[in-house]
């Protein structure tokens, strides 16, 4: 059970089922037993389209189209505002580089290529903002942006959008090290759900990636984890 409004992040190896599980979320997949329920609802009772209106997804690789940064945002609200998309990019940190690159009528160029692999992530958050999702999933979208910029967004999230409910699913643990709970997945199946402090001192999983990235050079990658 995750509490409406809470941040959950979402550690675990290669395989270990946390794309899965979220894209449960959204139907982009149906449970083969058990069920799924959003709002107290199993999520086959909802209309589709419903449903995932209802769920933002930002993915490591996500699509940015060719024209303008405003084009581009309004994939996420049609009829947003210019104040509204300036707002989506501020809570992203996108509009550290808006003005640099020429407001909202910068061309993106073919595919985004006018922007760096942090800004075009940061660009996609916005987008993703722009639908006022209730449940916004972040699948290692922050993993092109600084340690300092990643800590920015998520301050943002928490403190600007309350009653939507956040899934990050990072390698680094400094993305998730703030989330009200942490779940831990093992090959599928569930090794921890705690807070972070508690996972540090009972989950061994949490802690040797808690470790390899903290206290030496190593990575989770080097852990057989997330490459």
């Amino acid at each position: 059970h995750f509490a409406p409004g809470s941040t959950v992040g979402v550690l675990g190896a290669t395989g270990s089922g946390k794309t899965s599980l979220v894209q449960l979320m959204a139907r982009l997949y149906d449970a083969s037993s058990g069920t799924v329920e959003v709002g107290g609802h199993d999520v086959r009772q909802y209309d589709l389209a419903a449903l995932r209106d209802g769920v933002g997804i930002v993915l490591q690789k996500n699509v940015l189209f060719t024209g303008t940064v405003r084009d581009n945002l309004r994939w996420g609200n049609a009829a947003a505002t210019d104040e509204e998309l300036l707002r989506a990019c501020q809570l992203a940190c996108a509009d550290e580089f808006l003005d640099r690159i020429g407001g909202l009528d910068a061309d993106l160029g073919h595919g985004g290529g006018n922007v760096s692999g942090g800004q075009k992530q940061r660009l996609c958050i916005a987008r993703a903002l722009l639908k006022k999702p209730r449940i916004l999933i972040l699948d290692d979208s922050t993993s092109a942006v600084d340690t300092a910029t990643d800590a920015k967004i998520r301050h943002s999230f928490a403190e600007k959008i309350p009653g939507t409910t956040v899934f990050i699913i990072a390698q680094r643990i400094s993305s998730v090290e703030n989330a009200d709970k942490v779940l831990v997945l093992d090959n599928g199946r569930v090794s921890g759900f705690d807070t972070p402090a508690n996972l540090l001192k009972n989950n061994a999983i949490y802690q040797d990636v808690y470790n390899s990235q903290t206290k030496g050079s190593g990575d989770f990658d080097e852990k057989g984890g997330e490459a």
